[in-house]
């Protein structure tokens, strides 16, 4: 046996081990690839998720992450437009979007123009397009004689099935109108506990009555009985023909129409329902809230919430083009090189499970994942400023061929004050130039890019960038905090802002009647070393007037109870958008909302006559010159009694590898995957470029492994020859 031989018997394992990293190194395959090799070169999108979705019924689901998934499921009447600023409702299932019929007591017709005191019943009649298919799905998959396969499934039927992709049969039909029917009547049934009935049986004629119907016939039947809700009929909501049908709203209500672009409207045919509710579906985790059934442009065919989640195409869609319009400066940015081809681009979407931010971020330099967000922790690696202010992303990044994109997000923050305290509230000019004078002291600027990477930009009203109402430029400042100078804001030096205290009564942050200090108490549910600093920062900008601002932490059950009772001076808020119209951001402000007086939305109890019967006109109207005047007194008297201290507007900032098309942020529309369009062979080949195999280190490993052999092996050599030439002793006696 040679030496070569010898070192493979004593260390074989290592050995094989270190010849297939030659080989893996010759392919140029990376090694820490953590997909399939079958997946090479495939037109899959990769992202992530960081916790399960709880819901995918879309009569139930509510969150940010379950509508990362349903959303591109599910076929609601309407939609976002994908590009177009301000936001703006488009068909998707429905030929168009739909015009409010107004009605009378007396149930007769009235104009357009009508009051909404005239307005009993507003009429939406939905027309939806002929031909649309329903994904695959053994719910209605059908036997040899045409009968439903799995109505009635009998024990032992399940046996050896555990998911959707385990029954044989699939099945498919036309969406039809009665579809969307049965998703509104499944809003007030008594199991599914939707997060939206309680509003929407305000509106939707009948459809309280309805719940109690399916309640009193819930409490009837048996255990485990199925409640069959196409033996319920409710009244403001109706299927016309094949593909129409109508719902009626109590008043006049033009805002109804965004919740038709809501997951919540979404169509579900009546079979998932008696499929689903079968013995021994549940405990199997078989239900709809597990695996929906819809019409959009891609189905879940994986749910393994605690590793992976797949979507892919679904085979039956089609009828939809990419849009061949958009904002201003789409066209230069290559958005519209697609426009009219069909959607959806891409075959599947594979999301992994990643719950900690830096492995999460690795994959994604890695190019293991197409697009990223951008974390507190790995702000600096991706992103500098420049000389200018002007946000750009690191020599490292651009070098990748990553691409930065930020959008403002549909939010707004504030610090609010409690207009029914005697100090900082009323609506007298001592009250009003305090919080003025707070007002400009605050230096949101400073506040954005301390504590938040420049990620958002100052509010100077309740409105954000992208709604209706919201005004650019000069013409957009708040002219109480603001100067336009130079062609940009200026915020008021603080000189002035304590000559608005003076004036308030407070000369040097002190009563003038009294001599005692200001002191001003800010109620917070926030904690921590991070949180304290923020804090810290505010006490320092109140100092500036030579107010004192007393912290008064608590937890959030017992700031909701201050808020509700009025125990409060100030306090921190923020609201998201539910649909992209200044009514959901005006309405924080209206005094009918007050938080005291009526449990509403309006934490600072803030209630201007005004500001108030401008609001009951606005609110009713459509989308016009006269809607956006009215809001434009609206936001100016808003602005001179100052009840928050116009905060920030947040900002998103995601970044995007070059092989990644058509990806443009919208706050409003989650069903952006069927439009994103990827180049898996660039991607592969950047993938390999940046992964290569370093294999120095395992031929030194090699060597080393090899050194310390030689001296054993040439010992046991010399042993073995000196056994070999020893005299036989004692040999002829």
């Amino acid at each position: 046996m040679g030496y070569t031989e010898r070192l493979m018997v004593v260390f074989p394992h290592r050995a094989a081990l270190i010849a297939v990293a030659f080989v893996a190194g010759c392919s140029g395959t990376p090694w820490n690839n953590p997909y399939p090799a079958s997946e090479s070169g495939a037109n899959i999108l990769y992202s992530s998720f960081s916790e399960r979705p709880k819901h995918l019924d879309p009569v139930q689901s509510y969150s940010e992450n379950e509508y990362a998934f349903i959303a591109n499921i599910y076929q609601p009447p309407l939609q976002y437009h994908y590009l177009k600023r301000p936001y703006e409702l488009i068909p998707f299932a429905a030929t168009e979007v739909p015009r409010p019929r107004l009605y009378d007591a007396k149930n007769r017709r009235l104009p357009v123009t009508a009051d909404a005191g005239e307005v009993a019943y507003s009429e939406y009649v939905i027309r939806i397009r002929p031909g649309i298919l329903y994904q695959p799905h053994p719910a209605l998959a059908t036997d040899e004689s045409g009968r439903p396969a799995y109505r009635d499934l009998k024990p032992g039927d399940l046996d050896g099935i555990n998911a959707i992709g385990d029954f044989q049969r699939r099945g498919t039909r036309e969406l039809v109108a009665s579809d969307y029917v049965h998703q509104i009547k499944r809003l007030a049934h008594p199991r599914l506990y939707s997060p939206i009935y309680q509003l929407m049986s305000e509106y939707i004629v009948g459809l309280k009555e309805l719940a109690r119907d399916l309640a009193r016939a819930d409490k009837a039947l048996p255990e485990g009985g199925f409640l069959d809700l196409t033996r319920f009929e409710l009244e403001g909501v109706r299927t016309l023909d094949r593909y129409t049908y109508s719902i009626r709203v109590r008043g006049k209500y033009p805002q109804f129409v965004y919740w038709l672009a809501m997951p919540f409207f979404a169509p579900v045919p009546p079979e998932a329902d008696r499929f689903y509710a079968q013995p021994g579906m549940a405990e199997k985790n078989i239900s709809l809230d597990w695996f929906p059934i819809g019409t959009g442009p891609y189905m879940l065919t994986v749910n393994n919430p605690n590793r992976r989640m797949v979507l892919e195409r679904n085979p039956n869609y089609q009828g939809e083009v990419y849009p061949g319009e958009g904002e201003p400066g789409d066209d230069a940015a290559g958005l519209l090189k697609d426009a009219g081809r069909p959607l959806p681009f891409i075959d599947k979407v594979v999301f992994s499970l990643e719950k900690e931010q830096i492995p999460y971020w690795n994959k994604f330099l890695q190019g293991y994942y197409d697009a990223s967000d951008i974390g507190s922790d790995t702000f600096d690696q991706a992103v500098r400023f420049t000389g200018q202010g002007d946000v750009a992303l690191t020599e490292d990044m651009e070098a990748r061929g990553i691409r930065l994109q930020t959008s403002v997000a549909t939010s707004v923050f504030y610090l609010g004050f409690n207009m029914l305290d005697p100090v900082v509230g009323g609506y007298t000019e001592r009250g009003r130039k305090l919080r003025q004078a707070i007002s400009i002291a605050v230096d949101q600027e400073e506040f954005i890019s301390i504590f938040r990477n420049g990620r958002g930009i100052p509010a100077q009203g309740p409105i954000p960038p992208g709604i209706f109402g919201y005004r650019e430029g000069e013409e957009g400042i708040n002219p109480y905090v603001y100067d336009w100078v130079d062609g940009k804001p200026r915020r008021k030096p603080v000189e002035y802002a304590r000559k608005l205290l003076a004036e308030a009564g407070y000369p040097d942050g002190r009563d003038a009647t009294s001599g005692q200090p200001l002191l001003l108490n800010l109620d917070t549910t926030t904690t921590g070393a991070d949180s304290k600093s923020r804090l810290d920062w505010y006490a320092k900008q109140f100092e500036k007037l030579g107010v004192q601002l007393a912290i008064r932490a608590t937890d959030y059950n017992r700031f909701q109870d201050k808020l509700r009772r009025g125990n409060v001076q100030l306090y921190f808020l923020g609201w998201n958008a539910d649909y992209p119209d200044p009514e959901n951001f005006l309405f924080l402000l209206n005094g009918a909302q007050s938080k005291v007086k009526t449990s509403g939305e309006n934490a600072s109890n803030y209630a201007n006559p005004d500001f108030d019967r401008l609001f009951d006109q606005m609110k009713n109207l459509y989308n016009s010159p006269q809607r956006q005047a009215i809001i434009d007194r609206m936001v100016e008297i808003a602005r001179y009694d100052a009840p928050w201290v116009w905060s920030l507007f947040p900002k998103d900032y995601t970044l995007r590898h070059a092989w990644v098309y058509n990806r443009k942020p919208n706050q409003m529309a989650n069903n952006g995957l069927k439009y994103q369009r990827i180049d898996p062979v660039l991607r592969e080949k950047l993938r390999r470029e940046w992964n290569r195999p370093v294999i120095w280190p395992a031929l030194l490993i090699l060597i080393v492994l090899a050194a310390s052999v030689v001296p054993a092996i040439v010992a046991f050599r010399r042993r073995e020859r000196a056994t070999a030439t020893l005299p036989e002793t004692g040999a002829g006696r």
